[in-house]
């Protein structure tokens, strides 16, 4: 298959997502939001803009993960699963269509000025010419793009420039003539002006640098697109009274006339009439893909699929596209057209920060994204009940349709994707039963029903791990290839198996849509990893296998391992983050409670040699299990260890006495050089990490109690992990029948 040359630079990036915007937002819908709030408009569009801000961030953060994917649909159908797509993607196709729909509408208006016509007459005439040059798939006007966007941003400014020279302050009292819900209800209602910021992220496979370029061209061209939309509104509602505009559907019409007279106010229209059609035409274009490719992902018909032999456009999709438009443009007013699409478009909105937020919580393996959206999870969430306040403030009318398409987009995937479909979603992998009720199903299900639901293993993947159980080895050392030290992990893993065998199994997740056999188990980093360990298994005389797997589900993979081989102990690498969120879990967190083995988490700090080990028990757990791990790692380097107890600092003597006969017991057949040692603090943790300063390993186990804030976000960090000074090995230990 064919790959996009990644050939667009930052200016060319800042253009497209500029020409997104500019258009009906301002040369439609400030005369309508200026009757909701008075003088107080460029104040919405500034808070629209802020809104909008999270979305942007989270969009640029995905695209950049996915490059190749490009487009909102994808993303969330690969977030929340196939059904969440459906829906998804028949809400972007509707909020793309009415934010069409009203750009011809204003189209029409600006037209009427130039010649005595019928705007919504206009509006449908313009439509079918629209769409005839979408299905004959005319590039030149697609180039001419560009050539409009500079028209109308030279235009606009030479207009806020002259209408400063006529501004006046009286017009601009009362500043918020419909106080803080008036002009709240202002922001919901212009927030569709903004909708194009986040398109161009459909095109990071063509980016030269999207690490870098794509998210600064969105910040750029937000920025200056609200500046022009502030500058505008600003001079607008201090030169034409409010009441002037309350009707008006060609504002910009009207301010260039007040301001510069007559033949300035054509001009003026002229611009309008150039830049909505050219709007409104890659509105077509960008909407009519949404049902093409869903019905390519077997979520909506085939026909939908089709291809004009000749032209090689999806005709189906732009008549059916059109034909929806032209109902739109006849049945409904210009003001319920704004807020329909402003509803979808901030439905679609929130959902883009939700996805950040599952693929950042659930640490999905194969989501790695090159630029990061900055203050995480905030701005999400931010971006979410920001979201969620705008959608309420539209209205019951936008709110009930925004409930209607969920409804129908469900009804769609239950009727025809549902049996045709055999993606997962992030959130279905990894969602805990909270998630899945809420978005799959109105019962928790038992694990056995989940289980019968999976689905099979591909063939490669599936003797892959036949091999694996063919090993019978007591220890599986799991490698994903973003370990600090494939190396140390190995080593901690040999000395667990002491004499008994070990199986080294290298994982690559890879998205679903991606065909497990296309990706190459012998690469170069695979083959590097396999001889670094030969080499240790020869110098320490162990017994081990190494072997590659490919997988679309690496959670399900390990608890495949776990459940169908003989191995007591399953090893990996950490980065210290394994709490589980109440919506959605890590998947290191889910392994924690979920494996059927003991399972050993591996912080590397970059401590190369393990001579000095530290090993800490509450007082309570008195688990041999600990004590056999540090017995066997330090016999394995020549080292020894110390068993630390850490009690309060106003225990008696004899409880004292009594903790160090029991720990000492618990050493009665340790190999190995090793000492118990009785810690007096009232904070153990700080004593611990203070203790640990003078050794290379410090062993401990999972943590009881969690935060209720980490256990709803799933964001917490392990103390011991992210402090301590030595390597941490973290030990889950199950009762093994």
């Amino acid at each position: 298959m064919k790959k996009f040359e990644r050939s667009l630079s930052l200016p060319y990036i800042v253009a497209i997502a500029i020409g997104g915007m500019l258009g009906s937002g301002l040369f439609v819908l400030p005369g309508l939001a200026a009757a909701k709030t008075g003088p107080s408009i460029w104040i919405a569009y500034l808070l629209a803009a802020i809104c909008v801000l999270p979305a942007a961030m989270s969009k640029a953060e995905m695209a950049t993960a996915m490059p190749s994917s490009g487009g909102t649909y994808i993303y969330i159908e690969r977030t929340f699963g196939p059904m969440m797509g459906t829906i998804s993607g028949l809400g972007l196709w509707l909020s793309l269509l009415l934010k069409s729909s009203f750009a011809l509408v204003g189209f029409g208006a600006y037209l009427l000025i130039l010649a005595d016509v019928n705007i919504k007459v206009a509006a449908l005439v313009s439509l079918a010419l629209i769409t005839f040059l979408n299905i004959w798939g005319v590039k030149k006007v697609g180039k001419a793009q560009l050539f409009v966007l500079i028209l109308s941003l030279t235009g606009l400014t030479l207009l806020v420039i002259m209408s400063f020279a006529t501004w006046e302050v009286d017009l601009m009292r009362p500043m918020v003539k419909h106080g803080t819900s008036g002009l709240l209800s202002a922001t919901a209602f212009v927030f569709v002006s903004y909708a194009g910021v986040t398109k161009v992220a459909a095109i990071a496979g063509e980016i030269k640098n999207p690490g870098r370029d794509l998210p600064l061209a969105m910040i750029i061209a937000l920025t200056g697109v609200t500046a022009i939309y502030v500058l505008v509104t600003f001079v607008m509602v201090g030169n034409v009274p409010v009441d002037n505009l309350r009707n008006d559907i060609h504002p910009i019409y009207t301010l260039a006339t007040t301001t510069g007279g007559y033949a300035v106010g054509i001009a003026a229209a002229i611009l309008g009439v150039i830049t909505l059609m050219s709007m409104a035409n890659s509105g077509v274009l960008a909407a009519s893909r949404f049902p093409f490719a869903m019905s390519r992902d077997a979520l909506l018909p085939k026909v939908l699929g089709n291809v004009h032999p000749r032209y090689l456009t999806p005709t189906v999709t732009i008549v059916a596209t059109s034909l929806v438009m032209a109902l739109t443009i006849i049945f409904l007013d210009v003001e319920k057209i704004a807020k329909l699409a402003s509803a979808f478009m901030v439905t679609m909105f929130i959902m883009v920060n939700a996805c950040v937020v599952v693929l950042r919580e659930t640490s999905v393996h194969w989501y790695q994204p090159k630029y990061k959206s900055p203050l995480y999870p905030f701005i999400q969430l931010f971006g979410i009940i920001s979201g969620l306040i705008l959608l309420f403030l539209l209205g019951i009318i936008p709110l009930l349709a925004v409930i209607a398409i969920f409804l129908l987009g469900a009804l769609a995937f239950f009727m025809y994707g549902r049996s045709r479909s055999q993606r997962k979603g992030v959130l279905r992998l990894y969602g805990h039963r909270p998630a899945l009720t809420l978005m799959y199903r109105k019962q928790p299900v038992p694990e056995d029903v989940l289980a019968a639901e999976r689905s099979p293993m591909e063939g490669e993947e599936l003797k892959s791990l036949e091999r694996l159980m063919a090993n019978d080895a007591e220890v599986v050392v799991a490698l994903f290839g973003k370990e600090h030290s494939s190396e140390m992990i190995v080593e901690m893993g040999l000395a667990l198996a002491g004499k008994s065998k070990t199986q080294v199994v290298y994982l690559t997740e890879v998205p679903e849509q991606t065909a497990l056999d296309a990706v190459r188990d012998d690469g170069l980093a695979v083959k590097s990893i396999e001889r670094r360990i030969n080499a240790i298994a020869e110098e320490k005389e162990v017994d081990f296998c190494f072997d590659s797997i490919a997988t679309h589900e690496v959670v399900e993979t390990m608890h495949t391992i776990s459940n169908q081989t003989h191995c007591e102990w399953i090893v990996m690498g950490w980065e210290g983050r394994a709490r589980n969120g109440l919506l959605v879990r890590n998947p290191t967190g889910w392994l924690t409670t979920h494996l059927n083995s003991h399972f050993a988490l591996y912080k590397d700090n970059g401590v190369r040699y393990i001579r000095r080990i530290l090993v800490c028990l509450r007082p309570g757990r008195e688990d041999k299990v600990f004590i056999q791990v540090a017995d066997r790692i330090a016999a394995s380097n020549g080292g020894e260890f110390t068993f630390l107890r850490v009690i309060r600092e106003d225990a008696d003597t004899e409880f004292q006495k009594k903790l160090r006969s029991d720990s000492e017991k618990l050493l009665e057949n340790v190999t190995s050089k090793c000492q118990v040692e009785i810690m007096l603090r009232d904070n153990a943790v700080d004593g611990i990490l203070e203790a640990a300063i003078g050794y290379d390993l410090l062993i401990t186990g999972t943590p009881v109690n969690e935060d209720i804030l980490k256990i709803l976000f799933g964001a917490g960090k392990d103390k011991f992990a992210e402090d301590a000074p030595c390597s941490v090995l973290r030990l889950t230990v199950k009762n093994l029948k």
